[in-house]
């Protein structure tokens, strides 16, 4: 449902983006050229998360209930299972393990194959890496999916219930398919998509260092190291449990002219 809206808006905000922005001159974009649908795309996310956020407080509240109208017990374990049940479409993990173990054996079939399996995992051109270069992809999608499918839905939920992790779902969903610097398949997000990138920002800043603490203490690595590996992306989150995911299965993940880790 979040996807259907955000393609329904993201169709509306791309209808008015300006697809080759004006440039000032020195050269560069001008950054005052696309401020129009900067703002509509902030409103289009605004109306979304507003939606969700109403949705999941009127379900959550109608559980809670529960036990003042059913036995209290009664009405609190059935309260706590149907939380559970609505819980579970935030969480990902076994949906974004299976993907990142087909990219492998994609790659037992030829490169070629790998690439493709890649290419739904991430944005990137993967036409030209080579068989490490994907792996390494794969597992970068993969320390940066375990926040935001996993450890960032919990940490919102255990922080404002249901509507903490279905508002977090949504603006991580919107990150995705709107957040991208510049041209994405023929299309300008520069400014479309500034708003949502930043909003996942925020809302990701300490799970994605929850997460990265989590594999430190489960691998027993120095949080020094980690923090000086972490800081070499020039994302302010994701870094964190790539980084430490790097350290603790001990392999090097490489972007191509953007980063190296460990």
């Amino acid at each position: 449902w979040m996807g259907n809206y955000l393609t329904w808006a993201g169709q509306h905000v791309q209808a008015r983006a300006c697809q080759a922005p004006m440039y000032a001159h020195s050269g560069e974009p001008d950054s005052r050229s696309d401020l129009p649908v900067f703002w509509l795309a902030a409103l289009m996310w605004f109306v979304g998360a507003a939606m969700v956020y109403v949705v999941s407080s009127i379900l959550q509240n109608v559980l809670l209930t529960l036990p003042a109208y059913l036995d209290p017990l009664l009405g609190a374990a059935v309260a706590v299972i149907f939380l559970g049940l609505l819980l579970k479409p935030m969480l990902a993990w076994a949906m974004l393990q299976r993907e990142v173990m087909a990219v492998e054996v994609a790659l037992a079939q030829s490169l070629d194959a790998g690439r493709e399996r890649l290419s739904w995992l991430v944005s990137r051109d993967v036409k030209s890496l080579s068989e490490t270069q994907v792996r390494e992809s794969a597992i970068e999608s993969l320390a940066e999916n375990l926040n935001d499918s996993v450890v960032a839905p919990i940490f919102w939920f255990v922080l404002l219930g249901l509507p903490g992790a279905a508002l977090y779902r949504f603006a991580n969903t919107a990150d995705a398919m709107w957040g991208y610097p510049g041209l994405y398949k023929g299309r300008n997000w520069q400014w479309a998509g500034k708003w949502a990138a930043r909003a996942d920002d925020v809302l990701s800043w300490v799970p994605a260092r929850v997460t990265a603490a989590l594999l430190a203490v489960m691998a027993r690595m120095s949080w020094k190291v980690l923090r000086q590996e972490a800081q070499r992306t020039p994302s302010p989150n994701s870094g964190w449990p790539m980084a430490a995911m790097a350290l603790a299965l001990g392999v090097s993940l490489c972007k191509p002219g953007v980063y190296t880790l460990h």
